[in-house]
């Protein structure tokens, strides 16, 4: 059976509070909303504050808004969105990369997608577009300087104090211009999960950096191949007990490297249903939601929701400069 799986394509300007405001007006009180009171730890607000406050102001500012724009009260709009202390059920991420593209599939279940891509325009701060989850963390991004980061969940009953993987990826698209300085950030963050980040920036410089929250381990790449497992010796006891789907996926990514393929080529291979990457175990929390080429010379995208689904291609630069129109809905259809 196939049903309609619905992405927004949204676009925020404004002050951060502005944004944040803007996105808690649409917020309605049922669902999603529900799923995340429910699994939202009662963390204490002025510790989440303070961990928050050495990386990103404009990120609370937001919140703030937020929670203004639901009409609920700060601290409990911190404890719920900041991705602090907050866990989700297993996921699956495949990233690849070659000299001018990034790749990538999000797999996941669509009963627990924000169903959102935002353009991102802050008064300070830096522009970016990316796939929303609980409203303000990203799974994945691009912001105006060209920096491209995506996330990879490698072990979901990992967990100790600290942000999740969305909350992580925001943060960085926000606050740096490149692969140096993301993985500075990246060193110092405190991580809650085991993640793998995947990063490309204009310059064509790449990197893996395997999170868990005792360690972080960077590799510096000429092609990004990209998974749910960590390969570091240091890191591979957190590793889930059976990572046979993510050495499969990663078998086809090598496949790749023997060949010289362009952003389209790359689309058409991640989002071709019949694709050993391409996943439709939505039940599991393991169906393709989306797939996204990020070419950050140019800052375009090719996006595409569902399978099969011809590629659009957006641009946040034209947006920057105020030449393109985002607001519409990309429709696509999954196997669920």
């Amino acid at each position: 059976m196939r049903r309609e799986l619905v992405v927004e394509v949204l676009e925020y300007t404004g002050s951060n509070y502005e944004i944040g405001f803007m996105q808690g007006e649409g917020i309605e009180k049922n669902g999603m909303f529900q799923y995340l009171q429910a699994i939202t730890t009662d963390n204490d607000p002025n510790v989440v504050q303070s961990v928050l406050e050495k990386f990103s102001h404009r990120f609370l500012e937001e919140i703030r808004g937020l929670a203004d724009g639901i009409g609920i009260d700060y601290d409990t709009t911190l404890k719920m969105y900041s991705g602090y202390n907050l866990s989700f059920p297993a996921m699956g991420c495949t990233a690849f990369s070659q000299e001018n593209f990034y790749v990538r599939n999000y797999d996941f279940s669509p009963d627990l997608y924000d169903g959102r891509l935002v353009f991102h325009r802050p008064e300070k701060g830096y522009a970016s577009v990316g796939f929303a989850q609980q409203i303000v963390g990203r799974l994945d991004g691009m912001n105006e300087h060209g920096l491209v980061i995506g996330l990879h969940l490698v072990n979901e009953n990992k967990q100790e104090e600290g942000l999740i993987g969305t909350t992580i990826v925001r943060l960085i698209l926000d606050e740096c211009r490149n692969v140096q300085e993301a993985i500075a950030m990246l060193t110092k963050l405190p991580h809650g999960h085991c993640y793998n980040y995947s990063l490309m920036d204009k310059g064509g410089n790449k990197c893996l950096v395997e999170a868990s929250p005792e360690k972080q381990v960077v590799y510096h790449e000429q092609t990004i191949m990209c998974t749910n497992y960590f390969q570091s010796e240091e890191l591979k006891d957190n590793n889930r007990e059976n990572i046979q789907g993510s050495l499969h996926r990663e078998k086809t990514l090598q496949e790749l490297t023997t060949l010289s393929i362009t952003p389209d080529e790359a689309y058409h291979t991640f989002n071709n249903e019949n694709s050993t990457l391409f996943y439709t175990d939505y039940q599991n929390y393991f169906g393709t939601l989306h797939t996204v080429v990020y070419i950050p010379e140019t800052l375009e995208m090719l996006v595409g929701i569902g399978g099969d689904f011809p590629p659009v291609r957006l641009s946040l630069d034209s947006l920057i400069k105020g030449e393109l129109e985002v607001s519409r809905d990309l429709v696509g259809k999954i196997k669920y």
